[in-house]
């Protein structure tokens, strides 16, 4: 018997952390299940995963794909936070409270919770965390916050790391730099950054690959901070951007990196599996929590700005040092918990 399950998420909007978020749900779905994905563009995802999509844009669609579902599944990442907007915790909590009205199980499967800035954003969380059916956290800071709601589950690993590790080929190779935007660096305070990265490649003899992880938001970044002035001649002569539309894409080039420099989680948790060395610069907690739990270098960029010869020193230490095995399977291996939750969407 065939199982229909809505796999909603922030997939297809060409971040590809997220879209890795989905490959690792249907790698770990029960072979009866039949999933439908709610997908900004459906035939990129249609293409990559071969399954069924709904447009997530519109919510009237993603209610109708529900109906047609006997389980609602929030796949991975933090969807119920409030920093994208409250609009968007309100639509995830039309979801939750659809599916429950018509009788059907909603699991929250390696889910990050919060932040939740505004008393109503908590309030409604409160409310909605009793309705899941079944709860697998992807950190300690979100199993908290829910223990503070007034439910406790479970926490593993971020469920990325549950997909496959690869050999890393990357003696000699590029510098690999997935940067984002972010209100922690404006104008000069990039400088320290960009001048350890520019001393870094003439040090190392590297070219500097700029890897857009999520393409809307991170594309134009380095055209950006040239057209500032910021980026310096012997680092804007090193640079190239290169373009990936897949995780395993994305995966390819970190292989064959001497550095990667994440700054997003995502592209950090790629990168190590792809057994890069790895350094974090994190605008987010989650990404600190991931780098002291992968146990690589990790600058907080809400702390005062560093010295350039600081960041470069740090940045050397990482340079061409992959990160121990052990730490790879201990994160692989606490997504089993993960895996354990959709054993109940078996027929």
């Amino acid at each position: 018997m065939t199982t229909s399950v809505l796999l909603c998420g922030y997939y297809g909007e060409h971040n590809l952390g997220d879209d890795a978020l989905l490959a690792a749900l249907l790698a770990q779905l029960p072979p009866s299940v039949k999933p439908l994905v709610t997908a900004f563009d459906q035939e990129q995802i249609r293409q990559q995963h071969g399954v069924a999509c709904v447009n997530r844009r519109s919510l009237r669609a993603v209610l109708d794909g529900l109906s047609r579902c006997r389980v609602l599944v929030l796949g991975g990442g933090s969807l119920l936070q409030d920093s994208t907007s409250f609009r968007s915790l309100l639509y995830y909590a039309a979801l939750i409270t659809a599916a429950r009205l018509q009788g059907k199980p909603v699991l929250l499967w390696a889910q990050g919770l919060g932040p939740l800035r505004r008393r109503r954003s908590r309030a409604l969380v409160r409310l909605l965390l009793p309705l899941a059916t079944a709860i697998s956290w992807r950190d300690s800071a979100s199993a908290q916050l829910s223990r503070q709601l007034g439910v406790a589950a479970p926490h593993g690993t971020d469920a990325v790391w549950s997909l496959p590790r690869q050999h890393w080929l990357g003696l000699g190779g590029p510098i690999v730099v997935c940067w984002r935007p972010t209100p922690h660096l404006q104008g000069q305070a990039w400088n320290p950054y960009l001048q350890a990265l520019e001393d870094l490649a003439e040090q190392t003899q590297r070219e500097v690959i700029w890897l857009p992880f999520h393409r809307d938001q991170d594309q134009s970044l380095f055209d950006h901070l040239r057209q500032q002035g910021l980026v310096g001649a012997a680092l804007a002569r090193r640079s190239r951007v290169v373009e990936a539309t897949t995780p395993s894409e994305a995966m390819a080039l970190f292989r064959s990196a001497s550095l990667v420099l994440a700054m997003r989680l995502h592209a950090l948790i790629l990168a190590a599996l792809a057994g890069s060395p790895v350094s974090a610069l994190s605008y987010d907690p989650k990404v600190q929590a991931c780098a002291t739990e992968l146990g690589c270098g990790c600058i907080d960029l809400a702390d005062a700005s560093p010295a350039a010869a600081a960041v470069l020193g740090s940045w050397l230490e990482a340079f061409e040092h992959p990160p121990a095995l052990a730490s790879l399977q201990a994160m692989a291996q606490a997504t089993a918990l993960h895996r354990a939750l959709l054993t109940s969407l078996e027929a």
